[in-house]
């Protein structure tokens, strides 16, 4: 192995714990020497990482007291973690790997991070390469959520060619591709949730979506009855709240609701951001005979490498977009949580390094 290291690098950590929505008070950019790779590790400098509205989760006072949730409590002191994209700068000759080689892992929120060989992927045999069939127009299109979309569409639930679709929290990082993908996979109409007329338009203007209901515009159900005035026959809800409520009142029978997040929960003013209470009308679930399952794309890895695939050709075609915000440096990691977990952007939030 080379022994040339980098001395330091910045990370992200947490200084306290939020009671409520995070500030960027809770955040502190340091300095900390660079991690030495040990055997079965290999150095990574990260070009980029993904800011998900699900470290509240991780981050909140109490967090520790709710059981059987994927993501880890964190404490003070402790250096954030999200899906990051980074080059090779260290690696042992029986790695497979070589200075250069992008990799993708889950040691975000710093510059350099020593990552377990085991489960890491190679994004590319030759990042230079087009022709490759996972080689990206730009490494930042590995932080997308597409391929949890194109996993709860596909095996989750299936789209039948016809069917009305439900997107909540449409213009998330999730919803902004579902919404392109499910078109693409048979879908006669697609109908999502958004916060704001200026992300409707947008959703509705290039992102795969016939129409978009407003939170706070009035009843859901009524915005929904409008939208959908022949019914819902797939949901994919990554709200809960009163937009699942108002898809299963909206759902034909037969309708097959797949819950593939919170963000009822983890948006509120209040609490940890790890429980989302609805109130449902089990009468409609019984009289429609509606399916109700949550859902993890990690329940199906081997989607990950058919969406490497399609959306490679798909992008290449223009058939789909990778709508994202990209922010530069990592100082401006803690202003890009608070921005996140507040709804300010569109697509998947990157923090460029």
């Amino acid at each position: 192995m080379s022994t040339a290291l980098p001395a330091t690098g910045y990370e992200v950590r947490l200084v306290t714990r939020p009671e409520g929505l995070p500030t960027v008070e809770n955040f502190a950019v340091v300095e900390a020497p660079s991690p030495t790779p040990a055997e079965g590790e290999v150095l990574v400098r990260n070009l980029a990482f993904r800011v998900s509205a699900s470290i509240r989760m991780m981050i909140s006072e109490g967090a520790e007291a709710v059981e059987g949730v994927p993501f880890p409590a964190l404490g003070p002191g402790d250096t954030l973690a999200e899906q990051a994209v980074g080059a090779v700068v260290m690696a042992g000759r029986d790695s497979g790997l070589k200075p250069g080689d992008l990799v993708s892992h889950h040691l975000g929120y710093r510059e350099y991070a020593a990552v377990p060989l085991t489960g890491l992927p190679r994004l590319s045999g030759d990042p230079t390469d087009p022709t490759h069939p996972t080689h990206p127009t730009d490494p930042i299109v590995h932080l997308g959520h597409g391929w949890t979309a194109y996993a709860a569409l596909t095996r989750g639930v299936q789209i039948r060619p016809g069917d009305t679709v439900f997107v909540s929290g449409a213009s998330g990082a999730i919803g902004s591709m579902a919404g392109q993908i499910a078109c693409l996979l048979g879908a006669a109409r697609v109908i999502g949730s958004a916060g704001s007329p200026a992300k409707a338009d947008r959703l509705i203007s290039g992102l795969g979506y016939d129409a978009v209901v407003l939170r706070g515009g009035g009843s859901m159900a009524d915005q929904l009855r409008a939208a959908a005035p022949e019914g819902i026959d797939v949901v994919l809800d990554a709200v809960g709240g009163e937009q699942l409520a108002a898809a299963i009142e909206v759902a034909n029978p037969g309708a097959r609701i797949l819950v593939i997040g919170a963000l009822s929960g983890q948006l509120a003013t209040s609490g940890t951001g790890r429980t989302a209470p609805v109130e449902l009308d089990s009468v409609q679930l019984l009289l429609k005979k509606i399916t109700v399952r949550g859902y993890s794309a990690d329940d199906d890895p081997d989607a990950l490498a058919e969406w490497n695939e399609k959306s490679a050709q798909w992008l290449r075609a223009g058939e789909i977009v990778f709508p994202h915000a990209r922010i530069k440096g990592i100082g401006n990691a803690p202003q890009a949580i608070v921005d996140t977990i507040g709804g300010r952007h569109l697509g998947t939030v990157v923090v460029e390094i």
